[in-house]
């Protein structure tokens, strides 16, 4: 028999603050954290970018509290060893384990506590700065940090060398999945056995120039440039153009149910499904039936014993681009209508938190789980903002336009899409 799993832990750095409330709270306010990004230098090489806005990580020159402030969780040693990703995540984690009151010292819990965390770029940075060092100048302009700085493996690594986590160490990178596969992926460390706790999640960091050309010349990124930055990304929207990339790491403690409660953990919800599947179709794009979005979801409906008309909300992948917006919707109304779901379209709540925060790539899996998460906690809703227009096909799913929503929420889904056509669904729930 599988073991069950929980959720005991959260840690949270976005665009719209540091910490899990304060993220929270802004969600739910309607605020967006997309801001233009111009201003940055090299100047030029932004202001030619056709979508010059992002979702930033506040910061001191930025805002009044909330902020990332690198000192405030490592020392100056460990700035110069760790990328932006990784000391995202370090901090993420930090957050976390202590909501979730986890400081195994013991030689036991150490070996019971494992790492799952990955990035779907990392650290492009200095990849871009070491090459054009190393093209320039040669051999002797390479740091003996670069390697370590741009494995996407080290994020798990540093957080576990921290605490001396010596269970599972594992990282993913699935492109946009990550931080999904991630989450899943742990909980099935602890499903058969393999740790009792498990901090996971996703991080990303990659605000560079090249990024944005790398998305743009794909014609990914949202490019209303007569918009102001926090309308720019429109999930579900009639006037929707592409995404908006942004910054920062989400983590969860997962912990076996028993384990959990011998310790008297507060625990937060029960991730009761997960589901994995692969388009097989497209590089960049999904098929428009959603089919393999729709294999995800079943699948992790299944994985949990859990009936669509169950599902009180979906957290969706929706990234504001024409194609994949509808393939998910699509998907969504296939699998949660009919015999054992819903009788109207209206019945079923889906929003799209990328709205507010944009898509943080390879954690925007991590941190949409916590949102799901949080609406269970709070029986809230999050808002999908910018959405005046609803125009996916024919679909009238209840997208929670604009503004929150009360309501009460015992079962949550948090879909993940990738390049590459990788899929995953992630289903929550209260613990019974």
């Amino acid at each position: 028999m599988m073991r069950r799993v929980v959720v005991t832990g959260l840690g949270a750095i976005t665009p719209l603050g540091v910490g899990v409330r304060p993220t929270w709270r802004r969600l739910v306010a309607g605020d967006s954290g997309i801001v233009g990004v111009s201003h940055l230098e090299p100047q030029a090489k932004w202001r030619e970018l056709g979508s010059p806005v992002a979702g930033l990580v506040p910061t001191p020159s930025t805002a009044s509290q909330d902020v990332w402030k690198a000192a405030d969780w490592l020392t100056p040693a460990d700035q110069r060893r760790m990328s932006t990703f990784a000391q995202y995540a370090v901090a993420a984690a930090e957050m976390a384990l202590r909501d979730a009151d986890w400081n195994p010292t013991s030689p036991a819990d150490l070996e019971a506590t494992g790492v799952c965390l990955g990035s779907g770029i990392g650290n492009l940075d200095d990849m871009y700065a070491t090459s054009v060092a190393y093209e320039k100048d040669g051999y002797k302009k390479v740091s003996p940090l670069f390697v370590p700085k741009i494995l996407i493996n080290l994020a798990a690594g540093h957080i576990a060398m921290r605490r001396g986590l010596r269970g599972p160490n594992h990282a993913a990178t699935t492109a946009c999945t990550t931080g999904a596969h991630s989450i899943g992926d742990a909980s099935r460390f602890i499903a058969f056995g393999d740790a009792d706790v498990m901090v996971a999640g996703g991080s990303e960091s990659c605000i560079h120039p090249l990024t944005f050309a790398g998305f743009g010349r794909a014609r990914s990124l949202a490019n209303a440039t007569h918009l102001e930055a926090g309308v720019r990304c429109r999930p579900f929207d009639r006037d929707r153009s592409g995404f908006v990339v942004s910054e920062g790491a989400a983590v969860l403690v997962l912990e076996e149910l028993e384990h959990a409660r011998a310790r008297g953990a507060n625990i937060l919800a029960e991730l009761r499904g997960y589901g994995c599947s692969g388009d097989a179709f497209h590089m960049t794009a999904p098929p428009e039936d959603g089919a393999g979005a729709f294999s995800a979801m079943r699948k992790a409906l299944k994985n949990g014993g859990i009936k669509p008309g169950e599902v009180d909300y979906i957290n969706a992948h929706a990234t504001g681009t024409k194609v994949g917006d509808v393939a998910e919707a699509t998907a969504i109304r296939n699998l949660l209508l009919g015999e054992e779901g819903f009788q109207r379209e209206s019945e079923v709540t889906v929003s799209s938190t990328k709205g507010a925060l944009g898509h943080l790539l390879g954690a925007a899996g991590a941190i949409e789980a916590l949102f799901a998460v949080m609406a269970i906690t709070e029986n809230v809703a999050p808002p999908t903002l910018n959405l005046h227009n609803p125009s996916v096909g024919d679909i009238g799913l209840n997208f929670v336009p604009l503004e929150a929503q009360e309501k009460k929420i015992k079962v949550a889904m948090s879909n993940s899409f990738g390049f590459g056509g990788t899929n995953a669904s992630l289903v929550f729930s209260e613990l019974d």
